[in-house]
């Protein structure tokens, strides 16, 4: 059946915005070439959403150009301002951008493992409500975040977890509380971060590709055909529990001591590349991921026997994780995300993908992360302005 005119308005509407959001400012003439409406159409659905506070003129086409059809349109970037947070177990980062996704406020704040509960909750919503009157806003209309840990698949909600803080449970409670006009929605780091690289960073031309995250733990996303996995209970991609040669034991349930973790974390990285004669101080993922990237420079340079024997030893242990995910999902494309795979880059993920060639009889691709420990911030602020977007782009009287 035909579809009413209501809805064909609210079909066209929906197309105009999406086109304007990917494509950014257009002329009616353009929204009609790349629409394929007629031009009476076009005028009308742009008078509706100028109406609608939706779309408004931003400029014009060409310095010579005047008049209605120079006209450029484009979303009203202030109607909503997004927040997205990347919370980890020593500290949150913030970022609050536009409708549009221009970032207009950043800041981060460390928190240290011997902070309570409150306290800890109070200085990450402090830090997200300076950044959005920062940002000119007196309250974010979406709120992203990004944790470590499992979301239960039913309810959306971050689970307890051994070796996580309390904290980052009751931030989640406490920001919509706090923001209660707010949608606040919170999704696995990893699983952000691959979300991440596959609209802007080294997986935009795959609908199917696993992320491996290698920073402070380890953990891996799942993208098949375009869509995210999280499988029956939210865990798809807990790789650091996976049982693999080299470690001293296998893995409890509440422990991912003897897994992959076990190998391929930064506090294994970094006690791998003292042994090699490369040293830093204490075992957070900053510091492997400088080794990483020290290590590569020297080899880079055709020096440093060291730091070459490192990276094999260390691109031996990824190369277990990574073939073990190939063999049971042939992704087609492995990104070694996190801050060590950025900083690796192309070398560390050269090394790997030779292991793996020799390992699998399914081909796989590995890639170095373009985004690296940016991806998480950045999925979360994607998935904050899909979601206000949605709602915000809905036909008046429904909610998507």
């Amino acid at each position: 059946m035909p579809a009413s005119p209501s809805t064909a308005r609210a079909i066209n509407d929906r197309l105009a915005l999406r086109l304007l959001q990917r494509e950014g400012p257009l002329t009616a003439g353009q929204l009609k070439q790349l629409t394929g409406l007629s031009r009476p159409t076009v005028a009308d659905l742009v008078e509706r959403l100028t109406d609608a506070g939706l779309i408004t003129v931003v400029g014009e086409a060409g310095e010579q150009r005047r008049g209605p059809n120079a006209k450029l349109y484009g979303i009203v970037a202030g109607r909503a301002h997004l927040a997205a947070l990347d919370v980890r177990t020593e500290g949150v980062a913030v970022a609050v951008s536009d409708l549009v996704g221009t970032v207009l406020a950043e800041a981060s704040v460390p928190i240290g493992g011997d902070t309570g509960t409150g306290p800890a909750v109070e200085r990450a919503v402090a830090l997200v409500e300076r950044a959005v009157k920062e940002a000119g806003a007196d309250r974010p209309h979406t709120v992203g975040i990004g944790a470590p840990g499992l979301i239960d698949p039913a309810s959306g909600e971050l689970r307890d977890s051994s070796g996580l803080p309390q904290w980052h449970r009751a931030l989640v409670a406490t920001l919509q509380e706090r923001f209660p006009d707010a949608r606040v929605s919170v999704e696995n780091e990893t699983n952000l971060a691959a979300l991440a690289e596959q609209r802007d960073g080294a997986a935009r031309d795959r609908d199917t590709f696993v992320l491996l995250w290698l920073g402070h733990g380890t953990g891996a996303a799942v993208v098949l055909d375009g869509k995210l996995r999280r499988g029956a209970s939210g865990g798809t991609g807990e790789i650091g529990f996976l049982p693999v040669p080299g470690t001293t034991g296998l893995p409890s349930a509440t422990d991912c001591a003897g897994g992959f973790h076990s190998l391929a974390g930064s506090a294994a990285i970094t006690r791998l590349a003292a042994e090699h004669g490369l040293t830093a101080e204490g075992a957070r993922a900053p510091d492997a991921a400088r080794l990483v990237g020290e290590a590569v420079a020297r080899t880079g340079g055709g020096e440093g026997d060291a730091a070459r024997r490192f990276l094999d030893v260390l691109a031996d242990r990824i190369a277990l994780g990574v073939a073990s995910v190939v063999a049971v999902l042939d992704p087609g494309c492995v990104v070694l995300g996190g801050e060590v795979g950025q900083a690796g880059g192309a070398p560390l993920a050269a090394l790997v993908e030779e292991r793996v060639r020799r390992m699998s009889p399914l081909p796989a691709a590995v890639r170095p992360s373009d985004l690296g420990g940016t991806a998480v911030l950045r999925g979360a602020l994607l998935t904050a302005r899909d979601q206000a977007q949605d709602e915000l782009f809905a036909p008046p009287g429904r909610s998507v």
